[in-house]
């Protein structure tokens, strides 16, 4: 991002989406347009969050920052089920607001025209997994905080670089086919390319979902038909229900016992939203879709993870929450983009 200088304390901000923005040059208040921003802005700089899109639950608050725990909700601008209206944005009065996640003319026309009616400058910034790094680096410089987004971004580079090399040594007819399985029912699914299923692509897996590009409802048809060696849910629900569920049991993956539900505290580990929440969900994917690490290993790195992102120092009963023993079930949390 190209960053030039505007007098009266501001600064010029090109986005990702090549808009040239003049932003405050230290905002004060900052209001995310949809999830993956309020997680990029409380990890950045939680001082700034005006607020959230959705009201933490009394099961997440423990894992946030005390200060922001109370935070009001303005719901969303961007994004499936926009919530938000410009009295909402007008209300929180931020100097700034920010979108992250996927870049294209659609977003980039709401972001138009909302600083059109309300006079606030809003700067889009790609959300893409493996510009995680770039991503953190270019709203810190956005909100004058290049000093912590670097120490974000090294962490970044040293996850998808540590990922990656561990991906490179397995060979392709080992890499499990996979079906990502959301809501409920299991029945909502994205195909590979998809902003919710980077973090499959990622981890070399095969996404057995093919064609479009965004989120899908699909029959349990065509997932007996894939047939895929394991399942992988943001809902834990559906993770119990599918070990019992006859629509199911067909299915090679629950047969297995291969059905892996990601943790979900504060934020979802893989999607809901699909920000750099998941780069902890990284290494616990690699971990359970091929082994190779151990429980101790992913529960220190789950510790540093949140000491470092969140500001929050987990014990023994946190982590329990977050990767239980065999057999106990993590609690249920989230929301997406």
């Amino acid at each position: 991002m190209l960053v030039a200088a505007c007098p009266a304390a501001a600064k010029v901000f090109t986005d990702a989406a090549g808009r040239r923005v003049e932003i405050p040059d230290a905002p004060k208040r900052v209001l995310p347009a949809g999830p993956p921003a309020a997680v990029l802005i409380y990890v950045l700089a939680p001082d700034l969050l005006a607020g959230w899109t959705r009201a933490p639950g009394a099961d997440e608050t423990p894992f946030l920052r005390p200060e922001v725990r109370d935070l009001p909700a303005y719901g969303r601008l961007a994004g499936r089920g926009g919530t938000a209206n410009i009295e909402a944005v007008l209300a929180a009065k931020p100097d700034l607001i920010v979108d992250v996640g996927s870049v294209d003319a659609t977003y980039a026309s709401l972001a138009d025209r909302v600083q059109a009616q309300t006079g606030i400058p809003y700067i889009l910034i790609d959300g893409a997994l493996a510009a995680s790094p770039d991503t953190l680096r270019s709203l810190g410089l956005a909100l004058n905080r290049e000093t912590r987004a670097a120490e974000l971004a090294a962490y970044a580079d040293d996850t998808l670089a540590s990922v990656a090399e561990g991906v490179a040594r397995i060979p392709a007819e080992e890499r499990p086919r996979v079906y990502y399985a959301r809501g409920p029912d299991g029945l909502e699914t994205a195909p590979k390319g998809s902003i919710t299923v980077e973090s499959l692509d990622a981890v070399g897996a095969v996404n057995v979902a093919e064609g479009g590009t965004g989120l899908a409802r699909v029959s349990p048809e065509q997932i007996l038909g894939w047939n895929p060696d394991a399942v992988v849910t943001i809902d834990q629900r559906f993770a119990t229900r599918a070990k019992t569920d006859p629509i199911w049991s067909g299915i090679k993956a629950v047969r297995d016992g291969r059905v892996y539900a990601a943790p979900s505290l504060p934020f979802g580990w893989l999607d809901a939203p699909p920000a750099v929440n998941r780069l902890i969900g990284l290494r616990w994917l690699a971990s359970a879709l091929y082994g190779g690490g151990s429980s101790d290993d992913l529960r220190a790195e789950t510790k540093r993870f949140y000491a470092l992102f969140y500001g929050v120092a987990l014990g023994e009963p946190e982590l329990d929450r977050l990767l239980p023993p065999a057999g106990a079930v993590p609690s249920p949390a989230g929301a997406g983009r």
